[in-house]
């Protein structure tokens, strides 16, 4: 990604979107630098992944082999484990969350329910949960 390119995030973005929109949702995903090749099978998993790598040399893209991972059951992708048995959350996160050292200001709760909010999807009645912290970073409401 060029330096001093304004807006380069979104603009490499919309770069990879275009690139690779034949194969988006049918058997890819991407978010940013990230290329996740998905499918049910090794068979089809090598065809698709040649697919992809010929369009990224035919638009002259590279890939830094050292971030490469090939044909696996189990990765991280984006916070979250993702295998065969479908989407969990990634335990050094959840470690983190429960290490996190308690608040001593409203920014330090800001930070913590954000963290933790990250995976809400994976806990029960999580607003009901968080809802003492959700108020302390209210306007106005002053820290205890």
């Amino acid at each position: 990604m060029p330096f001093g390119l304004t807006n380069a995030p979104s603009t490499f973005m919309r770069l990879m979107n275009h690139v690779l929109r034949a194969f988006i949702s049918r058997f890819v995903i991407v978010y940013f630098d990230g290329i996740l090749i998905y499918n049910k099978n090794l068979d089809d998993h090598k065809v698709h992944l040649k697919s992809v790598l010929d369009v990224l040399r035919k638009e002259k893209l590279f890939a830094n082999m050292k971030k490469c991972t090939f044909c696996t059951n189990k990765l991280v992708f984006l916070g979250f484990v993702v295998s065969a048995q479908g989407i969990k959350f990634d335990e050094e996160k959840v470690r983190a969350i429960q290490e996190w050292p308690s608040p001593t200001s409203v920014s330090n709760v800001r930070s913590f329910h954000g963290l933790a909010s990250f995976y809400r999807r994976f806990v029960k009645d999580f607003s009901s949960i968080a809802a003492p912290l959700t108020e302390v970073i209210k306007k106005n409401v002053g820290f205890r």
